[in-house]
């Protein structure tokens, strides 16, 4: 549970992170908050990867949920636009994170399984 906790904390410093680029475009104040941003979600990252969870699945997840929190975000508090193309792709995106996490548990099934079998 710890890791699942880790990566949100890095998706949301990572999101952080780059709606505060957006904002300090007419505010500098804010690449404080930025540095913050992008720095906190390189450490919850490393602890990510510490509990256990393999690079590629936190890498993907880690990305593609940022990309979508971004871009919905960035709708809300920029009104930038977000067209049904993009809606639809934000759905692949979520789909796609899917897929990870399921192949990853079907991974560590088979694994378990065959190290079960190599014990008897």
């Amino acid at each position: 549970m710890k890791k699942w906790l880790f990566l949100g904390g890095a998706i949301l410093s990572e999101v952080t992170g780059s709606l505060s680029l957006k904002a300090a475009i007419d505010h500098p104040a804010w690449y404080a908050l930025m540095a913050l941003g992008f720095a906190g979600a390189f450490v919850f990252l490393s602890l990510v990867l510490r509990a256990g969870l393999p690079l590629g699945v936190a890498y993907g997840i880690w990305g593609a949920l940022g990309v979508a929190l971004t871009a919905l975000l960035s709708a809300l508090l920029f009104g930038e636009p977000l067209t049904p193309i993009m809606g639809a792709g934000l759905l692949l995106i979520i789909g796609g994170v899917l897929c990870i996490e399921l192949g990853r548990q079907r991974a560590e099934k088979a694994r378990e399984s065959a190290m079960h079998g190599q014990a008897r």
